[in-house]
């Protein structure tokens, strides 16, 4: 069992909360470790996972973080950008799970975010760790 690195964009921490405790409980259920790594915002997130796996360190990564719809174009920017770059390091064979959500009010991002109800934490951890056993079936 290997380390997964749970980045975590934590802009809003009230509900960042939430999305670490599925996170870390996915993880610790499959049984493996787990460190956390803070970054101030959802577009740093790609960066800081990258710079993370040329450590070696760990063998999957969760990638936290909430965006919430303001009154400009910013939104869009970082919602879009931030999934590209996640997405662009998965296609070069990172097992990440995505977890940054993208809504439209706070509202919509406690469902999302508490284990209790839609548990995206859980599920991005639960994504990544799908993506390690199928780089450990096919080779990385």
């Amino acid at each position: 069992m290997g380390t997964i690195l749970i980045a975590e964009a934590r802009f809003y921490p009230h509900l960042n909360d939430m999305l670490l405790a599925g996170a870390r409980a996915a993880i610790e259920k499959a049984g493996h470790d787990h460190e956390t790594l803070t970054v101030p915002g959802a577009l740093e997130l790609p960066g800081a996972i990258a710079l993370a796996a040329r450590s070696g360190r760990f063998c999957a990564f969760v990638a936290l973080g909430i965006i919430i719809r303001g009154e400009t174009y910013h939104f869009e920017v970082v919602s879009n950008e931030s999934a590209r770059g996640l997405m662009d390091l998965t296609i070069q064979g990172f097992a990440i799970g995505n977890g940054i959500l993208t809504v439209e009010n706070e509202a919509q991002a406690i469902v999302r975010a508490d284990p209790a109800q839609s548990d995206k934490g859980g599920g991005a951890a639960e994504a990544a760790l799908a993506l390690l056993r199928l780089r450990e079936q096919y080779g990385s």
